[in-house]
C-alpha cells in the first residue's frame, strides 16, 4: 500500500505555485484607481465677531510679539473661550488678545461678572473704530497696546527705613498688562459723567493711543512713568 501511494505522488501537486506578481500589481493599482477621492471641506475662514479677520495683523514690535495673541489658533468668533487662563503662571499670554481686553472693562465690583455687556461693549467700539478709521480694529488695538506698554519703570529698593527707586526694564509680559489696563482704566474715567458712551469712549482711547497721540490717558501715562523712571537711573 505504501509503494502504490509512493507512485501515485504526484510533485507538481505539492510544489509551489509560481504567482503572477505584474498581474497582482495591475489588480491591486486597479483598485486604487477606482477608489472614490474623498474631497476634504474647507473651514471657513474664522473672523471676530464675524466681520474681522486677523491673517492680516502687523505685530510691528518683535518683543511683545509673542505675547499678543491674535493669529492663526489664537483666532475666535467671539471674545469668550471661557478658558482657564489663571490655573498656571504665564498661561493668560495664550488668552486672545481681545478676550483680555474685553475681560479688564470688567473692572470695579459693580461691574463684575458682567461678560455679556463687556462683549457688547467691544463689539460697538469696534464697528466705530472701522467707521472712524476705515481700518481692521485688531490691527488699532494691536497697534494701542505696543505703543501703551511702558518700556522702563521704577521700583522700591531698600528696607523700610532708607528706601530709594530704581529704574528697571520693564518685561514683555508686563507691558502689554500694563497697556490693557491703561487702556481700559482711560476708557471708564472718560465715560463716567459723559454723555459719551463706554464704547465711544473706549473707540477714542485706542484709536489715540495707536496713533501715539498725547489725548490718550495710557500714552500720557505711559509718558509719565518713564520719565519718573528716567530720573532714578
Amino acid at each position: 500500500m505504501a509503494d502504490e501511494a509512493f507512485e501515485n505522488f504526484d510533485e507538481d501537486a505539492t510544489a509551489p505555485q509560481e504567482v503572477d506578481e505584474t498581474a497582482q500589481d495591475d489588480q491591486v493599482a486597479q483598485v486604487y484607481e477606482e477608489a472614490p477621492v474623498v474631497q476634504t471641506a474647507e473651514l471657513p475662514e474664522i473672523k471676530l465677531f464675524g466681520r474681522w479677520s486677523s491673517d492680516d495683523i502687523d505685530i510691528s514690535d518683535i518683543s511683545v510679539s509673542d505675547y499678543i495673541a491674535v493669529k492663526e489658533k489664537h483666532a475666535k468668533y467671539l471674545p469668550h473661550s471661557a478658558g482657564r487662563y489663571a490655573a498656571k503662571r504665564f498661561r493668560k499670554a495664550q488668552c486672545p488678545i481681545v478676550e483680555r481686553l474685553t475681560n479688564s472693562l470688567m473692572m470695579k465690583g459693580r461691574n463684575n461678572g458682567k461678560k455679556l455687556k463687556a462683549v457688547r461693549i467691544v463689539r460697538h467700539a469696534f464697528e466705530i473704530m472701522h467707521l472712524l478709521t476705515g481700518e481692521n480694529p485688531l490691527q488699532i488695538v494691536v497697534h494701542a497696546i505696543i505703543n501703551s506698554g511702558p518700556r522702563e519703570d521704577s521700583t522700591r529698593i531698600g528696607r523700610a527705613g532708607t528706601v530709594r527707586r530704581q529704574a528697571v526694564d520693564v518685561s514683555p509680559l508686563r507691558r502689554v498688562n500694563q497697556a490693557i489696563w491703561l487702556l481700559c482704566t482711560g476708557a471708564r474715567e472718560a465715560a463716567f459723567r459723559n454723555i459719551k458712551t463706554i464704547a465711544e469712549c473706549l473707540a477714542d482711547e485706542l484709536i489715540n493711543a495707536a496713533k501715539g497721540s498725547s489725548n490718550s490717558y495710557a500714552i500720557k501715562k505711559k509718558d509719565e512713568l518713564e520719565r519718573v523712571a528716567k530720573s532714578n537711573r
